[in-house]
């Protein structure tokens, strides 16, 4: 071992491989034989493939380049493919149109225009896709329904409209029915949405639609079992469980204080599957993933014992399954299961960089008190290395990482992002602070009017437990995040003088501009999280109160970002450098809310790391261009 400062050590996570070999792996479908997904590729500009397994163990591209599998309904997408024996139906990326891949090649459905697809589902029988239609051509807001496209001739049809959101259109088994999701501002899909079901009439139309479920309660993937019951998940009793409609009345399955379904960021994210008098789920218990069998007829739940601690996407088919599943020491993975048998088998992983187990650093969950007599809770990353030692008399410093959302969640799972630092000798601190998704309603909703305090208060908080326990210098402390986690990184600099710098990745720092200039489906969760009252934005906003920032603080900011426009960091990057206020802002072309592309996901990391390297003052072991900081700061 040698000893070296923390921070300095040569790490086997090279930025540029983490850049070129990490996939996106998404959307996993069972189709008889075959298991399809989708697969975000940075060394192909950020390019979305389609990838198909055959029971021949071959993996293909369905479709060559450039088109790309990605829907941008509500900006963050989902259900951007519907695949069933020979019919095929997707997203094109690049213009939001529907094709369809027929054996004599691909073929355009709908019109080039402002009009995006998502959610999409097959109804076999009449030849058509069912799916949610966003449509930006419409004056004011954009206009979403629930329409039907004809496979053959391209022809939308609209079936429900009147909501302010549509998700999930399920049709029945015998085609005579269709269950879909709703919900209307201000409300986000995991606060209050409604369950309505629909006759099919003899031309495909819809008739006699009634809500089944839905009012104070986050309803979510409704399924039709083949016996014409209606499954969904619901959180009425404070908790995701599953619950049935057997087209009377409704009634829970299960009765766990666990949740069986996360935040609906992203559309048709699925949970779990119904098998024969089972279901089989994804269950967080305790900010922790598994999968497990739960009986139909009573709710009673079997663990399955697989070594996966995040876990989402679930399918079936007979006698298997599949996920994209990972664990702490294997990353994200497109996985075949053998119901019987219980063996799983890697189809695809998002990333072939082969780790020494000594070299990987494994999450130590925490719970910690914080303010109000509450408690919260985070994952801690010990420096790692097969290779190095620090000083005995020194500790390491400290990244708090703050998820997005911030109605997400930190997971105990594998991720190169984490082991770029921990293995050059950081220790990282995951928080699940108040708002965070995996704890009950209750946990979720304690962020509401809070934005910007409690979620601060958390990470300080989780920042002072780490440093008395030994396990970090608190000195030597900072604080990065991405979206919303970019806003608590800059309330955080505001607030107090824990952090000696900040990293926002396309973060918010004014909630009146957000206010005005986001996109629809986000445009009222600023009121729920902060308040109504435009006074209160302003306080909570940290681009008025930059006189209180002190710690140097690095912007990155796609250029083409619609959730948080690239207003929000360029406002902050002035304010800073008027107050002489060290700060760098990089500003990547061609990409939106979070970098996809492999020349930008590399300038990042290796940006952030240069940033803290300098603020912190120590030489990194990596050869790293300059940020560009304003007033410079000195290299160690």
């Amino acid at each position: 071992m040698k000893i070296a400062a923390f921070g300095t050590w040569t790490s086997p996570v090279a930025a540029d491989r983490i850049a070129v070999d990490s996939l996106r792996l998404s959307e996993p479908r069972i189709d008889g034989e075959r298991v399809f997904w989708v697969e975000g590729r940075p060394a192909e500009g950020g390019r979305c493939a389609l990838v198909r397994h055959d029971a021949d163990g071959v993996c293909t591209d369905v479709l060559p380049p450039p088109y790309s599998v990605r829907s941008r309904v509500n900006e963050y997408g989902g259900g951007s493919y519907a695949v069933r024996g020979d019919l095929l139906c997707f997203v094109n990326d690049p213009d939001q149109c529907l094709y369809a891949l027929r054996p004599d090649g691909v073929k355009r459905l709908t019109d080039a225009g402002g009009r995006r697809y998502a959610d999409l589902v097959l109804d076999v029988r009449r030849r058509r896709v069912l799916c949610v239609c966003e449509d930006h051509d419409a004056p004011g807001e954009p206009l979403t329904t629930l329409v039907a496209v004809d496979l053959d001739r391209g022809r939308v049809r609209t079936l429900a409209r009147g909501a302010d959101f549509y998700s999930t259109p399920s049709p029945s088994a015998d085609g005579a029915r269709i269950a879909w999701v709703e919900w209307r501002h201000p409300d986000m899909p995991w606060d209050r949405t409604e369950l309505w079901v629909a006759e099919v009439d003899a031309q495909g139309g819809l008739h006699d639609a009634r809500r089944v479920a839905g009012g104070g309660e986050s309803i979510q993937q409704a399924a039709w079992h083949a016996d014409g019951t209606l499954y969904f998940v619901s959180d009425r009793d404070g908790w995701w469980n599953l619950q049935r409609w057997d087209g009377d009345r409704t009634s829970a399955v299960t009765h766990e204080h666990a949740e069986l379904a996360g935040a609906p960021w992203v559309s048709v994210t699925t949970t779990y599957a119904l098998t024969d008098g089972n279901v089989l789920c994804a269950v967080t218990r305790d900010g922790r993933r598994s999968l497990e069998r739960a009986r139909l007829a009573d709710g009673a739940f079997t663990p399955l014992h697989l070594p996966f601690t995040d876990i989402e996407g679930v399918g079936v088919a007979p006698g298997r399954a599949v996920f994209i599943g990972a664990s702490p020491q294997r990353p994200r993975a497109v996985v075949s299961l053998d119901l019987e048998t219980r063996r799983c088998r890697e189809l695809r992983a998002a990333s072939t960089i082969a780790l020494d187990p000594e070299d990987i650093s494994l999450p130590q969950p925490l719970t910690f008190a914080t303010g109000a007599g509450e408690m919260a809770h985070a994952l801690y990353y010990a420096p790692t290395s097969a290779r190095y030692a620090a000083p005995v008399d020194e500790r390491p410093p400290l990244i708090v990482k703050c998820h997005g959302g911030p109605t997400s969640s930190a997971v105990a799972a594998l991720d190169l992002r984490t082991q770029f630092w921990t293995s050059r000798g950081f220790a990282l601190l995951d928080v699940n602070y108040r708002g965070s998704t995996g704890f009950g309603r209750a946990f979720r909703e304690r962020l509401y009017g809070c934005w910007g305090v409690v979620d601060v208060e958390d990470c300080a908080r989780a920042a002072e437990h780490v440093a008395v326990e030994g396990l970090a210098d608190s000195a030597r402390a900072v604080i990065s995040g991405s979206s919303s986690g970019g806003y608590t990184v800059l309330c955080a600099l505001v607030r107090g003088d824990r952090f000696r710098a900040g990293a926002s990745h396309y973060g918010i720092g004014d909630l009146e501009l957000l206010v005005r200039d986001t996109h629809k489906f986000e445009s009222r969760y600023v009121q729920r999280l902060v308040g109504e009252d435009p006074r209160v934005w302003r306080e909570r906003s940290p681009v008025h109160h930059c006189d209180h920032i002190r710690s140097p603080v690095l912007f990155l900011q796609g250029l083409d970002d619609h959730v948080v426009p690239p207003e929000q960091s360029r406002r902050m990057a002035a304010a800073l450098r008027a107050r002489r206020i060290p700060s760098a802002l990089i500003e990547f072309a061609g990409e939106g809310h979070g970098f996809r592309r492999s020349e930008n996901v590399r300038r990042a990391f290796e940006a952030e790391l240069d940033f803290h390297a300098r603020v912190l003052g120590f030489t990194p072991a990596d050869a790293l261009a300059p940020v560009d900081i304003d007033p410079p700061l000195p290299r160690a």
